[in-house]
């Protein structure tokens, strides 16, 4: 499919959040050094992920395996309380073969979906039951600027079957603007001629609010995400402003006109959280279902009913 959710609206953006609060949780998927862990602090605004975490890439490296850290943080988002976790993968494409990573993040969020299927199964379920099944993966795209790489392909077109999946360049300020809009056109080209499956931002020009078709036109037009990442604040022209500084200037990491990290922020945590949530409700979690199902020799006759 050319799109996880392309059947689907995105509405997210005109949804009144509950005031009991919700939960998120969002997958960091990107090889060493690609800016993964300055992004979680920046976007948690919180040190979410310490230093230290990478001599647990390292040792991932060592054991051919790839490390599964989530961490749930409490954000206050426009007054809306929302749990939001966040799973790192550390040793993530270190290793000349990366395919046993690829199962075990695959297995992991495979493992959330067998959680729900068996919760469903339950005559009395658990009221205190906790679904953690990842609503978006970001995965991090190295800022070469030439052209995806054979395990960036094949990561995508694997995952995109399971679960959300959202293209980032991280450290892009490693790269000029004109550099940049290049890389992104190539990416693009070939996400789109590998057919890889990521979240683009679906909507049903039938159905949509002019609003919602031009909000996603615009965030599919950034695809993929320049994200820069700083926990560094300075004070500029009398305002705190989290940055990277530079001989040659300033790049703020909250500034549209420097990178996607805030548009990006806000399509995660607000705008678009409850289509993510639904997506991988009604499209990819049913879709694991059914084919877990029909392996299984389950077959739903005509009434609905299991036979």
């Amino acid at each position: 499919m050319a799109s996880s959710g392309a059947s689907f609206k995105s509405g997210g953006a005109r949804r009144k959040a509950t005031k009991k609060g919700l939960i998120f949780t969002v997958m960091i998927v990107g090889a060493s050094g690609c800016g993964k862990s300055t992004f979680i602090n920046t976007l948690c605004e919180n040190p979410v992920i310490l230093r230290k975490d990478h001599a647990d890439a390292e040792k991932a490296a060592q054991l051919k395996t790839v490390g599964l850290a989530p961490t749930t943080v409490e954000l206050d988002e426009d007054g809306l309380k929302l749990s939001l976790t966040v799973v790192d993968t550390p040793g993530f494409g270190d290793n000349i073969n990366n395919e046993p990573a690829f199962e075990d993040i695959l297995g992991y969020i495979e493992h959330q979906y067998e959680e729900i299927l068996a919760q469903e199964s339950r005559i009395k379920r658990n009221p205190r039951f906790q679904d953690n099944r990842v609503h978006v993966l970001l995965y991090f795209i190295q800022p070469s600027g030439h052209s995806l790489r054979e395990m960036d392909i094949e990561f995508m077109r694997l995952l995109g079957a399971r679960v959300n999946v959202i293209p980032v360049i991280g450290k892009a300020d490693s790269m000029t603007p004109q550099e940049l809009n290049a890389f992104k056109k190539r990416i693009m080209e070939d996400i789109s001629h590998y057919k890889i499956p990521i979240y683009d931002f679906p909507y049903d020009e039938e159905e949509d609010d002019e609003e919602t078709i031009e909000e996603n036109n615009e965030l599919r037009g950034l695809l993929p995400f320049s994200v820069i990442g700083s926990e560094d604040e300075v004070v500029i022209n009398g305002r705190r402003v989290r940055c990277r500084q530079y001989p040659w200037g300033v790049v703020e990491v909250d500034n549209s006109k420097h990178c996607d990290f805030s548009k990006l922020r806000y399509m995660l945590l607000s705008s678009h959280l409850h289509d993510l949530k639904d997506i991988t409700h009604d499209v990819l979690y049913e879709t694991w279902r059914t084919e877990k199902l029909s392996k299984e020799g389950h077959q739903d006759d005509d009434s609905g009913e299991e036979q």
